[in-house]
Order: C-alpha cells, then sequence, then structure tokens
C-alpha cells in the first residue's frame, strides 16, 4: 500500500503544483500536514514560483482528515495526537500566503479536504464534484476553519444547513452558490487552475482571503434570527448530541468577533469534541460498518460472487412486496408468487404504492419507476421458478407451511439457485428439514419496510455453503443493504438481542409503572419507538407469535405477562386496527388512550407483583436501565453463542436494524460506556430480587470480573498504528 504523500512539481509558468496523495481517496494522514506545509513555504521561498495549485492525485481532491487518528484518540485519551491545521496551516501557511493558492477539484472535496479548499484563494472543479463538511456525522465540527470560512462564501443559511445535516452538494451547486469560482471539463482543470492562481498573482483577479470576507454573512440582527432558528431545528432533530449547537456556537463566536477569533474557538471545541462519548460511539460505528463486510472463511476464500439476474419471492404481503421494491429498483428481475388473485393484485399494488412514495419524496424520479415496474411479474404457480436464480419466502411464520414451500421449489428451482427464507424468528435448520439442499438454504431477514430499513442479516447456518453467503451479501450490496451475517438461533441476532426489551418493560408496568412513562424514557434515550408503540406497530398476533418462539427456546428467561391477552381481549390490535397502547387515527401522531387504564389494573392483578399492593418507586434512569440492561445481557449471549462474528457487528445490526442510537456506538458500546460492572451489578441484585429472567450471562459476568470492555478493539491495524507510532506521531 502507498505510503502518504505531498509532493511538488514547478511548471515553466512559474506554477507549483503541490499534490496530495493517499489512495484511494486521498485522507489526510496526520504524517501530510508538516509536509504539506513544507512544500508551502518552499514554494513561498522560490523564486521561480509565482503562485500555487492545489490537487488530489487520482482524479479525487480528498476525502478529508484521516479518521484512524480519531480511533487512536480514543484507544489512549490522548488529544494531542490532531495535528495543529487550523492556524499553522489554513490561516499561517496558506490564507495569509504571499503567494496565491488555487484549489483544482475532481472527485470529491469532504471534511477537512473541502477546508484546505477553502483555504486558498480560488477554487476550480470539474463537474460533478461532491462537496461537503460532514463531520458532525462523527460527533465533531468542522475543525480546519470550515465553520468560518463556508458561511463566508455562501452565506450561512446554507452552510447551516450542509454542516447541521451533513449535506453534500455539487460543484455545479457550488458555483451558483459561491463556493465554487469556475466548473470545467476534466481535460481544461489543470490549465484553467494554474492561469487562475497565475491572474491573483498579476491582480488580474482578486486575491480573496474567505476569512476576512464579511459581505456573504448580513447584518448582525439577520445573522442572529438564523442562528437562533437553527439552534431551535439542533434542539428538534439532535436533543442528545453536543456537536450541533457547540457547531452553532462557533459560527456566533466569528460572527460577532471575527473570522480568526472564530477559528481559535473552534480548534478548542473541536478537541473536545473528539473525546466525547457521542465521537467515540460514531466513530465506532463508521469503522465497524466497514469490518463486517470480512466474514472469515467465506470473504476470504478467493470466491467469486455469482450473477442473480432474477429472485423470485413468494408472498406479496408487508414483507415480500418490500422486499420486491428493493431488487427491482436495483434492475433485478423479480416475480412475486400469490396463493390467489386478490392476495397477488394487493402485492402488486403495495410494490406500486412503494415506488409512488418514494416519488413523492422526490427519493425517485417517475421514469425509473416505471422502469422497475417493467421488471416486475406476478405469478400464481411456480411456472416461473424455472429459471430463478435465487427464492426468497416470505410466507406467515408457520413452520409446516415453510417445510412445505422449501420441499416444492428445490424440486422445480435449478440447481444453483439459493434458497432463502425472511423469517425473523424460525430455527433455519427446521425450515429446511425435508429438503436435501441445506448446503443451499440461507436467511435474508429484511426488517420492516424492507425498501427502507438498511441492514440486511444473513443468516447461516452450519451447512450453507460459503459461495451462497457470499451471494447474497453481493445482492445485499446492490440493493443498497448492510449485509450483516449472522448464525442461526431463534431470532437470529438482532431480534434475539432485543427479545427481553418489551418483557422487560411489560413487567415494569405489572409492578405499576406508568406504561407511557417508560415510553418516554426510552424515546428519550434516543430509540425512534418505546417498546409499547413498537408491539403496537408490530401487531399483537405477531407479538403472540414471537413470544412462543422465544419461550420455547429460551424457557428459562421468559417473563410471562397477561397484558397483550387482555388487549386483544378487549378487541385491540395495535396499528392494525387503530386501537392499542395508543390511538391511531389518519393524519395525526399516535396518542396514548386513557381508556387502557382499566386493562393495565386487571393485568397487574393477576400478575400480583406490586409489592404489598403499591406501585414501585423508580427513577426515569433506573427505568431505562431495567429496559435496556436485559438486552445489553442477551446481546453477550448472542457474542458468546457465536452468533455474531464479531462484537461490533451486533452493534452495526442494532443500529441499523432497531435504529438503537448511532452516537451511542450500538448495544454493546453503549454497554461499555455505562460500564460491564454496573450493568452486571444491576442484572445480579434484580435477578436475585426477581428471578432469572434478569440473570447475567457468563459473557458480561467474566467481562466484569476482569474489567475487560464487552467490544474488544476489532480493528487491529489500528491498534498496530498504536503501539508502534505512537512516539513518531508524537515526535512529528
Amino acid at each position: 500500500m502507498a505510503e502518504p504523500s505531498i509532493t511538488m512539481e514547478v511548471g515553466n509558468d512559474g506554477v507549483a503544483l503541490i499534490t496530495m496523495s493517499n489512495p484511494p481517496v486521498n485522507a489526510l494522514a496526520r504524517s501530510m500536514f508538516p509536509a504539506m506545509k513544507s512544500k508551502f513555504e518552499e514554494a513561498m521561498r522560490r523564486n521561480d514560483v509565482k503562485a500555487v495549485v492545489l490537487t488530489g492525485k487520482g482524479g479525487r481532491f480528498s476525502g478529508g482528515f484521516d479518521i484512524n487518528v480519531f480511533e487512536m484518540i480514543h484507544k489512549t485519551g490522548d488529544t494531542s495526537l490532531l495535528p495543529d491545521v487550523s492556524v499553522d496551516i489554513a490561516v499561517n501557511t496558506m490564507e495569509d500566503a504571499k503567494k496565491p493558492i488555487v484549489a483544482a477539484i475532481e472527485g470529491l472535496a469532504l471534511g477537512g479536504g473541502l477546508e484546505m479548499a477553502l483555504a486558498s484563494h480560488a477554487r476550480i472543479a470539474v463537474p460533478k464534484v461532491q462537496l461537503g463538511l460532514p463531520e458532525l456525522s462523527l460527533g465533531v465540527i468542522p475543525g480546519f476553519g470550515g465553520t468560518q470560512r463556508l458561511p463566508r462564501l455562501i452565506g450561512l443559511p446554507k452552510a447551516i444547513e450542509m454542516m447541521l445535516f451533513s449535506k453534500t452538494i455539487t460543484s455545479e451547486e457550488g458555483e451558483k452558490l459561491g463556493l465554487i469560482d469556475a466548473v470545467v471539463s476534466p481535460n481544461e482543470l489543470m490549465k484553467v487552475a494554474r492561469k487562475w492562481a497565475l491572474d491573483i498573482a498579476e491582480r488580474r483577479k482578486p486575491w480573496i482571503r474567505t476569512l476576512h470576507r464579511t459581505d456573504r454573512i448580513g447584518s448582525l440582527a439577520e445573522a442572529r434570527s438564523v442562528l437562533k432558528s437553527a439552534r431551535e431545528q439542533a434542539k428538534k432533530i439532535a436533543p442528545n448530541t453536543p456537536q450541533q449547537l457547540a457547531c452553532i456556537d462557533v459560527i456566533e463566536d466569528g460572527i460577532i468577533h471575527g473570522g480568526y477569533s472564530g477559528v481559535l474557538k473552534e480548534d478548542k471545541v473541536f478537541r473536545e469534541l473528539v473525546a466525547t462519548d457521542t465521537a467515540k460511539g460514531l466513530v465506532h460505528v463508521f469503522f465497524s460498518q466497514r469490518l463486517i463486510s470480512k466474514v472469515p472463511n467465506v470473504t476470504d476464500r478467493g470466491l467469486k460472487p455469482r450473477n442473480v439476474k432474477k429472485v423470485a419471492i413468494i408472498g406479496g404481503g408487508l414483507m415480500g412486496s418490500g422486499i420486491a421494491t428493493a431488487l427491482i429498483l436495483s434492475n433485478i428481475h423479480v416475480v412475486v408468487k400469490e396463493i390467489s388473485p386478490e392476495y397477488l393484485q394487493k402485492g402488486i399494488k403495495t410494490i406500486e404504492a412503494n415506488l409512488r412514495g418514494l416519488v413523492v419524496k422526490g427519493k425517485l424520479t417517475q421514469d425509473k419507476a416505471n422502469k422497475a415496474l417493467l421488471i416486475l411479474k406476478g405469478s400464481l404457480d411456480y411456472s416461473d421458478f424455472k429459471d430463478a436464480d435465487m427464492v426468497i419466502e416470505a410466507a406467515v411464520e408457520n413452520v409446516p407451511l415453510k417445510q412445505k414451500i422449501f420441499s416444492e421449489i428445490e424440486k422445480i428451482c435449478p440447481a444453483h439457485c439459493i434458497l432463502a427464507t425472511n423469517t425473523s424468528t424460525i430455527d433455519l435448520n427446521l425450515v429446511g428439514e425435508k429438503t436435501r439442499s441445506m448446503d443451499r438454504i440461507i436467511g435474508a431477514h429484511f426488517f420492516s419496510p424492507a425498501h427502507v430499513m438498511p441492514l440486511l442479516e444473513i443468516v447461516r447456518t452450519e451447512k450453507t455453503s460459503p459461495q451462497v453467503i457470499l451471494d447474497l451479501m453481493t445482492v445485499g450490496k446492490i440493493i443498497k443493504k448492510v449485509p450483516v451475517v449472522v448464525g442461526n438461533c431463534t431470532g437470529f441476532a438482532v431480534n434475539r438481542a432485543f427479545f427481553p426489551y418489551v418483557q422487560a418493560a411489560q413487567f415494569l408496568v405489572n409492578l405499576g409503572v406508568d406504561l407511557f412513562r417508560i415510553d418516554r424514557v426510552i424515546t428519550n434515550f434516543g430509540l425512534p419507538l418505546g417498546p409499547f408503540q413498537l408491539q403496537d406497530l408490530s401487531g399483537y398476533g405477531v407479538a403472540t407469535a414471537v413470544w412462543k418462539e422465544f419461550s420455547a427456546s429460551f424457557p428459562d428467561r421468559v417473563l410471562f405477562s397477561p397484558l397483550v391477552d387482555l388487549m386483544r381481549k378487549n378487541g385491540r390490535d395495535g396499528k392494525n386496527n387503530g386501537r392499542g397502547y395508543y390511538i391511531y387515527e389518519k393524519g395525526s401522531r399516535p396518542k396514548p388512550d386513557p381508556s387502557i387504564l382499566p386493562i393495565i389494573e386487571e393485568s397487574r392483578r393477576i400478575a400480583n407483583l406490586m409489592p404489598s399492593g403499591k406501585p414501585i418507586a423508580i427513577s426515569d434512569q433506573q427505568i431505562l436501565e431495567m429496559v435496556l440492561f436485559p438486552v445489553v445481557n442477551e446481546g453477550c449471549r448472542v457474542v458468546e453463542e457465536g452468533i455474531v462474528v464479531r462484537p461490533s457487528d451486533l452493534n452495526v445490526a442494532t443500529v441499523l436494524g432497531m435504529s438503537f442510537p448511532s452516537y451511542r456506538g450500538g448495544l454493546l458500546f453503549w454497554g461499555d460506556l455505562v460500564g460491564p460492572k454496573h450493568v452486571y451489578a444491576s442484572l445480579k441484585k434484580w435477578s436475585e430480587q426477581y428471578g432469572d429472567f434478569f440473570k447475567p450471562s457468563k459473557y458480561l459476568e467474566e467481562r466484569a470480573a476482569k474489567g475487560i470492555p464487552l467490544v474488544r478493539s476489532q480493528f487491529p491495524f489500528l491498534i498496530l498504528l498504536v503501539e508502534v507510532n505512537l512516539k513518531w506521531l508524537k515526535s512529528q
């Protein structure tokens, strides 16, 4: 692998071309900054240099600062590893340089890469370059002057939008906004950039130091109005994370006290934010998501994925239609089989509605929606399965039915055809019990709605062939899902880890805790739905069926609650019929239904858990822990049993499948932030008080006793960097 480097070539025209090189995206490694400074200083000293052009090698300007450094800081606690770029390079070396610097931009300029371009005196780009400052998505703010220069170039509202939402724009839009000075063809880029730099040097074009500009900011009153609205928006969209409000504060400092003051404050706040739990969590998820594509004995065998051109789906219900939508959107031909013309028509209409919804939201053009429907076909038999490359069964959760289906499709489908099931809980060995093709049988567990939710759990048995696993991983990536390979057990990884979630919440209700308070505590923590609204969404029939599966598999740690049965007897089925714990009316948000209070009282009477018949006194923090610590505990068992390849895979899966807050790093990473000793001690106390449902797993017990994290580092190259290069980095 090529070493990061900065090179300089001086042309006969007197322009020094400084090139950043660190494939594949020219990430700004820590070692590149001293080299960059040295090249700029050399260019300023040399008499044969009139101006400078800064660019990136290989058709990309720069993807930004190398966040491996963040990971090192999180492991060592040493923020001095952050280089001094904001003042030393962006201001002193570049913006205040004696000779003009023009950025020549191709491919992308993101984060620190864009900030290097902002510190230049002009920016020339080719078409379709991606420009953005996505640092807030990693828990920090732009740290090389971006919070100050971007608003001065494109105005406050658009700059705040780009930073707050980590939104990228194209070079064409950047030119309209004032971020890019000219968009030219790739063949013309260097020629135009060099001439532009010389024109600035010879005063034929303006020499603009962006930090000194104020013309795009507006009056102080206007700026404060924009900042006030931004703060209100930040509090709504990100109530639990610090970087949004910090970013707005830093922008405001620069507007009131001047750009240089803003740069100094930005640098200070940036360094503080890098060390926060939010940054640790988001950086962990970032790296973990890149690691899940490495599956031992699958991706390291030299196998090549086979081409999947046609997929047959059995069942056009909610899940089947969602899966079909995802496939046809990625140009994979789909045939949907149903048991009756009525069901088939309903399934096709659902797919059409899914596409319409995407068009209305601006996420899909009508032309693409029309083309997607051209590769969709409906069927009432297996005649179209003869040339299928994959079948995905999405029928109801019934073992005999699934066994019958797989026995039938094994005889009809070609020998290479992958036989997949979308079951969310049932053991795959049971599903394939009556076939001779266990090597082809695999779980393709999508999360609802399947065309929207990003996670695809790929469930393998001991007999599933590596080729089939690799093929499904590839299909997952083609349809823009994040495939996580997991082992075979009831509930697999995510649903298995979360099976105590609703049980613990119902247990608290039977102890006298207000049901709606529990949901509020959980949503305030950052999950989109509390356990009871989640149960309303899935329906009580599903809840009952899933509970039976789990109670059969894990009878030692299930809690009985009469609540769901009582709700069903009262004619309620959650969102399905508009009546659950909440009232569901079209066009309005769910509202707590006070008429369920007698049902709750009856549940408490039957459960008979309240001490002396009185509700327990409990804080919001204790509610949070009693609901989520059992989930962490079950997640530990998932790791201990080898259901996931590595603990960080479960963190990614819980973020993408259950919308566990990414800024908390996923389920087990949050357990580490809280502290395994505290999780263990709490569960131990509750297990003695309430029974084995709360009994700590061996994995958790061992780690708590030894002081070992639940998620040990999964990034060996980073450990190596820390151990071998830490002293060298500090000396630079």
